[in-house]
């Protein structure tokens, strides 16, 4: 039996390729903080109050990437939920000083955090 390739079927819509990766450090297009990213949505999953809740002017198509942050920024820690048209590889090579890093990655190495092997816990 064939299977048919996905990307010919007609009315199939595949979801968006993810530019980012999990481990990549990041920082965020317009506002001043940047984190780690820890999950990949292929598009929006997160709450209609939470969309609605972003300025029109400024809000984020659903058709695309969102990324789970670990994110910082001068004043605290926290977790972030940002479009992919948002974000930006953060080039500093600085490590991100959020408290869950060690829970999700092993290290730093070039700029990329390793993942942690999370079956074995």
């Amino acid at each position: 039996m064939e299977i048919a390739n996905q990307s010919n079927v007609p009315g199939l819509v595949q979801p968006p390729k993810a530019k980012f990766a999990i481990g990549q450090v990041v920082k965020h297009r317009i506002y001043p903080f940047r984190g780690v990213i820890f999950d990949v949505d292929p598009v929006f999953a997160n709450t209609e109050e939470w969309l609605a809740s972003i300025p029109e002017e400024v809000r984020p198509r659903r058709d695309q990437p969102f990324y789970h942050l670990l994110a910082e920024n001068a004043q605290t820690t926290y977790v972030a939920y940002v479009s992919e048209q948002n974000l930006l590889a953060d080039e500093t090579g600085k490590p991100v000083s959020h408290p869950q890093v060690p829970h999700f990655f092993k290290e730093l190495r070039r700029g990329h955090y390793i993942s942690r092997d999370r079956a074995l816990h």
